[in-house]
């Protein structure tokens, strides 16, 4: 199978607030939007994301709402450090701080309008011997 792109779409009445969030916040780009869904992606197009309102006919079957738990997007980035700094200086108050984990990663999260958390990683080294008990 080969795709030409994937995204989740995040079902939620504030399609509006979530687009603006991503795109002030996060720079992302708005491909695509009408009254009931937009999509957006990244400027490198290295991610894509959308979101829709729950009243529209076209949802797909089963997702009612998204109620903010069970999901987390991952934006994997080169420099966790810069990037805190840079969502800080537009406003943006991370509900988790840039923290270095002891099993490789550097990373801060937050939560955007929809409940959505999203989390910024940097990949770094683990502290030692932290993976040897998951080993087989």
């Amino acid at each position: 199978m080969r795709f030409s792109d994937r995204y989740p779409i995040i079902v939620t009445p504030k399609k509006d607030e979530c687009r603006d969030f991503w795109v002030a916040q996060l720079g992302f780009s708005v491909g695509f939007d009408s009254t009931w869904f937009c999509w957006l992606t990244a400027e490198d197009g290295s991610a894509s994301i959308a979101f829709m309102t729950p009243d529209h006919p076209s949802a797909p079957p089963g997702p009612e709402a998204f109620g903010g738990k069970g999901m987390c997007f991952e934006l994997q980035v080169e420099d966790a450090t810069a990037a805190h700094d840079e969502l800080k200086g537009r406003g943006l108050e991370p509900g988790y701080p840039l923290t270095d984990e002891p099993f490789g990663q550097r990373r801060f999260g937050f939560a955007d309008p929809s409940g959505l958390w999203v989390d910024v990683v940097e990949q770094v080294e683990p502290q030692a011997g932290f993976w040897d008990k998951y080993m087989v």
